[in-house]
């Protein structure tokens, strides 16, 4: 006679059965422990092992001051065609226009989704007015001082400090101080890179980065990415193969637009296939801060032994825009991409570097990024939520574990372009899916911003472009 199931497992099979069945649908949360023992009358020990056991088998999910999910589905990895070849990139004249719609904002009344930096409301803008008032009061001589083109010292410091948290060893000399992260990584394009050359990319990539490469003259890789764990490994050693890639850059931390996380391992490696051949790796970090769980994601840089990752990062999201304040270490580029910062920009405000110097060592960027990151886990989450409520069926959406940034993939034929047209025409702002690739790709995906604050105002908004979306599905 077979033996009776263990109860906490009969019951993690009826609420299995449940999911099954559609009783239960993907995203629904399920009732509190307190809640599922009186109704079940078990013990909460019972409840626990049973929701750890649906965990274990991926249909549940824990998430932070919330509770637990029917786990959403995993939405297929877009990706370019199998056996990618280097294109020459050319940004769809779609991106003049979007960058218009930017500019035009504030007069034209436009709100919604598009713009992936933090709402004012978001940033510490009177704690630092007060830094800056403060230090120009001390040390007025630095409205006189270029500075030097690596950067202040004070800042460098600073940052090499705050690397040790993820385990970084940064030596103060070795950082170079930029414009924000988009200077840094024109440095590193042009320090490693001529007309011509191919850089491997995750696909889909942010569209800015894009515009470089078509400046600089360089063609794109595309390399699959998944939604969840960044780019494929497999196809990128396939890809390099051949000594054809000059470089690659990648965002493993919360990518825009896709919110993807690399696993160590997988950064791990990363890292050993790259050095192995002699290639560098530019990579973007400026989401690593933004992370929903306990602990920040280490960057690829954690595990470079060789310097041949070009780490780049700043402040510029996470404290203030206006201040255009990154920087980049560089390994062993670090002459080459110093040297080009001299010849391009000199250096960066010393005000502005050292302003922000004390700002991370008075303790109050710590104390800032605790409530900022609440703030946006919340904010994703209703921004994901409202989507499923007001979107078509069969839309998929990405599940990003930090960063502010939602990628959906409608069901095809659809056209986030002429969504977009429509969209705008009604003072409501998105990115369109062919903005992230080289050659126009992903038109029937999107991108949303949850960066704003979620009030009445937003979910109107969304829920009007949800049914503009589901109108042109119907058409």
């Amino acid at each position: 006679m077979t033996p009776p199931l263990p109860l906490y497992q009969r019951l993690a099979d009826d609420i299995a059965g449940q999911i099954a069945a559609g009783t239960l649908r993907h995203g629904d949360r399920l009732p509190s422990l307190r809640e599922l023992r009186a109704r079940r009358q078990v013990s909460l020990s019972t409840v626990q092992q049973a929701f750890r056991l649906l965990e274990d088998r991926g249909l549940i999910e824990a998430r932070p001051q919330s509770g637990f999910y029917v786990r959403p589905r995993r939405p297929t990895p877009p990706s370019p065609p199998a056996l990618p070849v280097p294109v020459p990139v050319t940004v769809d004249p779609l991106l003049w226009q979007y960058v218009q719609v930017h500019t035009q904002e504030a007069d034209c009344g436009m709100g919604g989704f598009r713009s992936a930096t933090p709402s004012a409301a978001h940033l510490p803008l009177a704690a630092i007015s007060r830094l800056m008032s403060d230090t120009v009061r001390r040390q007025p001589e630095l409205l006189a001082d270029y500075g030097h083109p690596a950067g202040a010292i004070e800042l460098r410091r600073q940052i090499a400090r705050q690397a040790m948290e993820w385990g970084g060893r940064f030596a103060v000399d070795d950082i170079v101080v930029t414009h924000g992260a988009l200077e840094a990584l024109n440095l590193c394009l042009r320090a490693l890179t001529r007309p011509g050359d191919v850089v491997a990319i995750e696909s889909p990539a942010y569209y800015t980065l894009l515009r470089c490469l078509e400046t600089l003259g360089l063609q794109a890789l595309e390399i699959p990415t998944d939604p969840q764990t960044g780019i494929s490994l497999d196809a990128l050693e396939q890809a390099t193969r051949n000594g054809a890639v000059q470089a690659v850059v990648l965002v493993p931390n919360f990518s825009n637009p896709l919110g993807s996380l690399m696993p160590d391992e997988a950064k791990a490696r990363l890292a050993s296939l790259l050095a192995a051949r002699d290639i560098p790796l530019i990579e973007d970090d400026i989401y690593g801060e933004f992370h929903f769980g306990p602990r920040r994601p280490r960057p690829v840089k954690a595990f470079d032994t060789a310097g041949n990752v070009l780490y780049c990062a700043s402040l510029t999201k996470n404290v203030a825009p206006g201040l255009r304040v990154g920087w980049v270490e560089a390994g062993r580029f670090r002459a080459s991409v110093e040297l080009q910062k001299y010849i391009g920009t000199h250096s960066t405000s010393r005000l502005s570097q050292v302003v922000l110097a004390r700002f991370l060592e008075n303790g109050g960027y710590a104390r800032h990024m605790r409530a900022f990151r609440r703030a946006l886990a919340s904010q994703m989450r209703m921004l994901t939520t409202a989507v499923r409520e007001h979107f078509p069926a069969g839309t998929r959406i990405s599940e990003p574990q930090g960063g502010f940034v939602l990628w959906l993939a409608l069901p095809e034929p659809f056209d986030s372009v002429e969504l977009f047209h429509a969209a705008i025409a009604e003072g409501i702002d998105f990115a369109p899916g062919p903005l992230f690739s080289p050659c126009g790709g992903f038109r029937n995906c999107l991108r949303l911003s949850g960066a704003a604050p979620w009030n009445a105002g937003q979910a109107a908004r969304l829920a009007r472009l949800g049914e503009l979306a589901r109108r042109q599905r119907q058409g």
